[in-house]
């Protein structure tokens, strides 16, 4: 209440609007009216200093635009067509430079609607051309009124009269009109237009203009705004006739770099169209890696054919090696290829003595021992005793390391270096012979001459393990390489058909691996009877259906899918069941690897068999049709295939399903440890529950999804960096098979790139509670690191062989992580992306998912008797080398700067590819996302930096300059 006397005091009228009540006895001082005088005052003022704040020139131009516009206003059209020009050159010469909005733009704002009006009235003629122009301008500063009054009146002016180039207007009016036409475009599609010839006519006249601005695009370097122009106009095969030498390179850049984040078939004709700009501009290596990178056969041969430079030729041989192309694409059946020094290099015939050479230029040629590895010295105590003792286990683990460790090489001290009856091989017990035999190809890798003369004195022993090994160690030995003699299908073909199941398994496993992406047609019949024959055990059966995929990756075989297809129809469930048959499933989904829709009807094939294979087939078939394409779709959709929760009724599914997406929103919301305890409980108690386990259904679909997400999400960086956070999110809350799958998804992600972040995420899982996880996760580690020799992780797994000295199984797993991590003596790679990370090598994505598919049952395969399943890894293994050739293929060393690579997609200038490089002299060690580009002027490249490179001499390089 307000104090006694206050109303005296003051005493004003209660109907005063200065002082109305809000409540009983509050009141609001009264309003003042002078004050609001003064401030209606002050706004005169400012207004009237900002008028004075005009210079002289400035009043000038505003007073000269204005009485330009009222003799617009008169009748009079002599006067129309100077005020008009006057206009013109006014707004030209002013939007020159674009700092701010140009000062005739701004005074001619509060004129825009009167000179609409008198537009309206005009009759057409040149002078409404012109003024149709003009207005077009103004409209960029007036309208944003969603009427796209801009490129309407710049469509008036070509329609009433002549008009002049757009682009006379400048850049920031030619950007505004691009931003309009694709809008125009897209809402004029979207209409529902009766008359589809009138709607084709109209967008008709867009693409007529925006051919007008896409060559100012390009000469002003904005080549991204020309591309997204045509691209929202769907025109981009329009494209190449305004490309010139000039131009290309930055335009071709973008678009490739475009091609990750585009929806079909928009992907596909971005390419087609960067190809044909390259061809155009005799720039053969690149057109050659797009024509790979779309698998077209056509392409790939014409773009062979195509250079007359030798040394070209030679270069994109290698390219066409790297990529495990098979000659027979290159030549007619009849007339084979004339010149064989390039079916030398297409079938990767010196990569043995390149890489012997390299070996000996960075010296790690000498063999590497066992403890050189281990060093054991630097374990605990207690986990040094137990390596001391030969074991079985340890003595198996020990011949994969050496496998690893030295391959390539040919001279490592266990196998290749044993001294006659002294033979690593009778060390190891059983089915530890034949992975022991079979590593003397990983040893002798890709030296096919003195390879086989090794290998063949173990076909004669009686030990049917190590004859079935040495079997396989000549499909290893030819693997990535193709020799005229083809020995591998000679030696192997009559074991094929072996009484013995070991000698048959080994034969058929070798051909899959030495022919992985020949696409031979000879080896159908040989193979495919297997998985046609009802009667032959799943294990057989299934390894040949795995085989004839590697071989056949992704070609979409018309005869070997629907066998494959028809036997999971005709075989028994008991046999369907097996734990083979998941490779058979892998055999099928391999044939469309990088296929995208092609497997659709395979997929609805899929749907009608009747058994848990069926769902697993589906999710195999669809994660490789898309692999690297980093297809959002699809992952959603895998990851809709995680969160089922099988063996569980509808309500309490949905009921589990809300508790799980609650414990998820709590943890994002920063709820932390609690939530996860609060989900851990209901895992844990249905893992427990040994009789729901029996009667749960079959979850390694689920598995699949896990892997499949990874293989999607790794050929783009975003989507692959997205993916670690799901994969996060599935450990915490997902089934057990889920949670095993994480690592190998992890590890498939980032094969030979070990970052910090992901190391320690592995480290971490690596001491899980479930056994299998941690396994998993140790395997995860060494494909991360292979071949890096990275330190760190080198010591992780150090202490991991202490902290597992007791658990036979993981220890063998962190021996075999060692060996990977130390691959080739740090000099051989898994990673399957190359040329730039431009390209998917098909056949290494074969290796590493068989790999990893084994491990989906470790147990079952193996840590049982299958450890051998390891060595499909070969067909991943890549030297990490740069290695530079003259014009006779001799080895040419030369100063190279090999640093980190840039993306330099759409700056400005020519900026560096790389940064924070290095100058050494060639040969040299590449790691995963670096360059490499000529420190000297002598030689100039006739392709990318990477791998093997042809050098050309410059002919007009002086030494003095």
């Amino acid at each position: 209440m307000p104090r006694e006397g206050a109303e005296q005091t003051i005493n004003v009228p209660s109907d005063d609007p200065a002082r109305k009540p809000d409540k009983e006895g509050e009141q609001h001082e009264p309003r003042d009216a002078a004050a609001d005088d003064k401030q209606a005052g002050a706004a005169d003022k400012k207004q009237a200093k900002k008028e004075d704040e005009l210079s002289e020139e400035d009043v000038q131009l505003k007073n000269e635009l204005e009485m330009l516009v009222e003799r617009l206003k008169e009748d009079d059209k002599s006067l129309h067509r100077p005020a008009l020009e006057s206009l013109r050159t006014l707004i030209r010469t002013s939007t020159s430079s674009m700092t701010s909005v140009p000062k005739p733009l701004k005074f001619l704002r509060p004129h825009y609607p009167a000179l609409r009006d008198i537009y309206a009235i005009w009759s057409s003629s040149s002078d409404k051309a012109l003024f149709a122009e003009i207005l077009s301008v103004l409209a960029m500063t007036y309208s944003d009124t969603g009427k796209r009054e801009t490129l309407a009146f710049r469509l008036a002016a070509s329609k009433v009269g002549e008009a002049e180039e757009p682009g006379l207007w400048g850049h920031e009016y030619m950007r505004h009109l691009s931003s309009e036409l694709g809008e125009e475009y897209t809402s004029r599609q979207l209409e529902d237009d009766d008359a589809a010839t009138e709607e084709r006519a109209t967008t008709e006249e867009l693409l007529e203009l925006a051919l007008k601005v896409v060559p100012f695009s390009l000469k002003h370097n904005a080549e991204a705004d020309a591309v997204d122009l045509l691209l929202e106009l769907e025109a981009i095969d329009r494209l190449p006739q305004f490309v010139d030498k000039d131009t290309y390179q930055r335009t071709c850049l973008y678009m490739v770099s475009c091609v990750n984040l585009l929806v079909p078939p928009d992907d596909v004709l971005f390419l087609r169209t960067a190809h044909e700009i390259y061809r155009k501009h005799d720039r053969y290596s690149e057109a050659m890696t797009i024509a790979l990178r779309l698998g077209d056969r056509a392409l790939i041969r014409a773009d062979f054919e195509a250079p007359t430079n030798p040394l070209m030729r030679k270069q994109l041989a290698f390219m066409l090696a790297r990529q495990q192309v098979p000659v027979e694409w290159l030549q007619d059946e009849d007339e084979p290829m004339s010149d064989f020094s390039l079916v030398e290099c297409i079938s990767n015939a010196h990569l043995s003595a390149n890489f012997i050479s390299f070996g000996k230029e960075l010296s790690v040629d000498e063999p590497k021992s066992l403890e050189d590895i281990y060093k054991s010295h630097l374990e605990n105590s207690s986990s040094s005793l137990s390596t001391a003792v030969n074991s079985a286990r340890g003595n198996l683990a020990s011949t994969f390391v050496n496998a690893f460790v030295n391959a390539g090489f040919g001279n490592d001290k266990l196998m290749v270096g044993a001294e006659e009856g002294n033979s690593w091989i009778y060390k190891n017990k059983d089915h530890g012979m034949l992975s022991a035999s079979a590593s003397l190809g990983m040893s002798l890798l890709w030296d096919t001459e003195v390879g086989l003369g090794h290998i063949d004195k173990y076909t004669y022993s009686v030990d049917e393990n190590i004859k079935a090994g040495a079997l396989m160690a000549y499909g290893i030995l030819h693997s990535s390489v193709r020799t005229e003699m083809d020995a591998a299908l000679a030696l192997l073909t009559e074991h094929v058909e072996s009484e013995s199941l070991a000698l048959k398994t080994s034969a058929i496993v070798g051909i899959g691996i030495a022919y992985a992406g020949s696409c031979r047609e000879d080896i159908v019949p040989l193979l495919l009877q297997h998985v046609a024959d009802e009667s032959a055990p799943m294990q057989v059966a299934a390894l040949s259906a795995l085989a004839l995929g590697q071989i056949f990756v992704g070609s979409s075989h018309g005869e070997i899918v629907p066998t494959i297809l028809q036997t999971m129809m005709e075989r028994e469930a008991t046999q369907l069941d097996d734990k083979w048959a998941r490779f058979m499933s892998l055999g099928l989904a391999l044939l469309f690897l990088g296929q995208q829709d092609s497997s659709d009807a395979t997929i609805e094939t899929l749907r009608a068999i009747e058994h848990p294979i069926s769902k697993q087939s589906q999710v195999l078939v669809d994660m490789c049709s898309y692999a690297g394409t980093g297809n959002v779709l699809k992952i959603q959709q895998m990851l809709h295939d995680c969160t089922e929760h099988l063996g569980v009724d509808a309500k309490d599914a949905d009921d589990e399903a809300d508790e799980t997406d609650a414990a998820a929103a709590d943890a994002a919301a920063g709820a932390g440890e609690g939530a996860k305890e609060a989900a851990a409980p209901t895992a844990e108690g249905s893992s427990d529950d040994k009789e729901k386990e029996k009667e749960k259904p079959n979850d390694l679909f689920q598995a699949f999804a896990v892997i499949g997400i990874a293989i999607v999400a790794m050929g783009e960086d975003v989507g692959a960096e997205m993916v670690l956070r799901h994969m996060s999110h599935l450990m915490h809350y997902g089934e057990p098979v889920i949670r095993r799958a994480v690592p190998l998804a992890l590890g498939l992600l980032n094969p030979s790139t070990p970052e910090m972040a992901l190391l320690d995420t592995l480290s971490k899982y690596s001491h899980d509670n479930d056994l299998d996880v941690a396994i998993n996760s140790i395997l995860a580690m060494g494909l991360v690191g292979a071949g890096t020799n990275n330190a760190r992780l080198a010591q992780m797994l150090r202490q991991l062989a202490g902290y597992y000295h007791k658990e036979p199984d993981s220890l063998f797993m962190v021996r075999v992580a060692q060996g990977l991590v130390h691959m080739g003596k740090g000099t051989i790679g898994l990673n399957p992306y190359h040329t730039d990370r431009q390209l998917m090598s098909r056949t290494a994505v074969c290796g590493l998912l068989s790999t990893l598919v084994s491990f989906t049952d470790v147990r079952g395969f193996v840590l049982d008797k299958s450890h051998w399943m390891l060595y499909w890894l070969v067909s991943a293994m890549y030297p990490r080398f740069l290695i530079t050739l003259d014009a006779e293929l001799k080895p040419l060393p030369v100063s190279v700067r090999v640093g980190k690579a840039v993306d330099v997609v759409g700056q400005a200038g020519k900026p560096r590819g790389i940064s924070g490089f290095q100058t050494h002299t060639t040969p040299v060690r590449m790691g995963v996302g670096e360059r490499a580009e000529l420190a000297t002027q002598e030689y100039f490249t006739l392709g990318l930096l990477e791998g093997v490179a042809v050098l050309a001499k410059n002919e007009n390089y002086s030494a003095d300059d």
